[in-house]
């Protein structure tokens, strides 16, 4: 299988090609004056298998990554690995007028197979036109916290949504998982905590598919710190990192930041790079 590697994701590629001994495309990437974007496959892929690696991040990336796909139509099969899907969080429509854009993006996708890596939602799945291969990262996120945690830490998702992403964590090391609930104490009186599992003088974990703006995250290290935690770590698996976000979740208390590279920007302690070469390999 041959590996092409797109702008956005070209440490990635490289890092998959040499753990899984696939052979890495020479590629040309351009900009011109006017804006627009040119890339080139400067390798004779006909009839060959092809995986296309590209983040989809902003439009630049999408662009990049339609005319990568163009490029490589004369694979005899063509995968394309999407380790950060832009738009999945819009996957329906909440006001009138609105695209589902992650529906959008799917159907421009023209290939045999596609990967994507814990997509937000997994009704996503559905709107693509061919194979969807959908991996989870949070068992090599959890393998990395495990060196930093004491046996009993747990693992906390910030919210109901998560919480399946918490156990997956949790079971992969053998820790325990909860996630964050609103308990009303009085008519006036609200409080977020762990809806079962006693946090108090222990290291959690907390894990969330994507890191924008922080916000969320940030408000929890501060009450399960105030809530008596030994420590938090915050893991997530796509680290868009928006204005501030690194910053803002130091300041409310976390104690260490674990991160994939499927937005290989933000560089990540973590890659997934053995996940799809193994992923690649099984693919017949």
């Amino acid at each position: 299988m041959k590996l092409v590697a797109g702008p956005s994701s070209q440490l990635l590629a490289a890092r998959i090609a040499r753990t899984g001994g696939f052979s890495l495309v020479p590629m040309e990437y351009e900009r011109f004056p006017d804006g627009e974007g040119y890339v080139r496959v400067c390798e004779d892929i006909t009839g060959r298998d092809v995986a296309v690696v590209q983040t989809v991040r902003c439009d630049q990336d999408m662009v990049s990554l339609l005319q990568l796909i163009d490029a490589c139509e004369e694979a005899s099969k063509l995968l394309v690995v999407m380790p950060y899907m832009g738009y999945a969080r819009q996957d329906r429509r909440f006001k009138q007028g609105e695209p589902i854009s992650s529906r959008a993006v799917a159907r421009c996708i023209h290939s045999d197979v596609v990967m994507l890596i814990n997509v937000h939602n997994e009704r996503v799945l559905d709107y693509f036109n061919c194979d969807v291969h959908s991996l989870d990262a949070s068992s090599a996120l959890a393998a990395h916290i495990a060196g930093m945690c004491s046996e009993d830490a747990v693992f906390i998702a910030p919210d109901g949504g998560a919480v399946e992403l918490a156990k997956v964590a949790a079971g992969a090391i053998g820790a325990s998982y909860d996630h964050l609930e609103k308990k009303r104490l009085s008519q006036d009186s609200v409080v977020i905590a762990p809806k079962s599992v006693d946090g108090e003088g222990r290291q959690e974990g907390l894990i969330d598919d994507i890191v924008s703006t922080g916000g969320t995250m940030a408000g929890a290290i501060e009450m399960l710190l105030e809530q008596g935690a030994s420590g938090v770590h915050v893991a997530c698996v796509h680290p868009v990192f928006v204005k501030n976000a690194v910053v803002r979740l130091f300041v409310a208390g976390a104690e260490k930041l674990v991160f994939t590279d499927t937005i290989e920007a933000h560089g990540g302690s973590v890659s997934v790079a053995p996940l799809i070469a193994r992923e690649l390999r099984m693919i017949k």
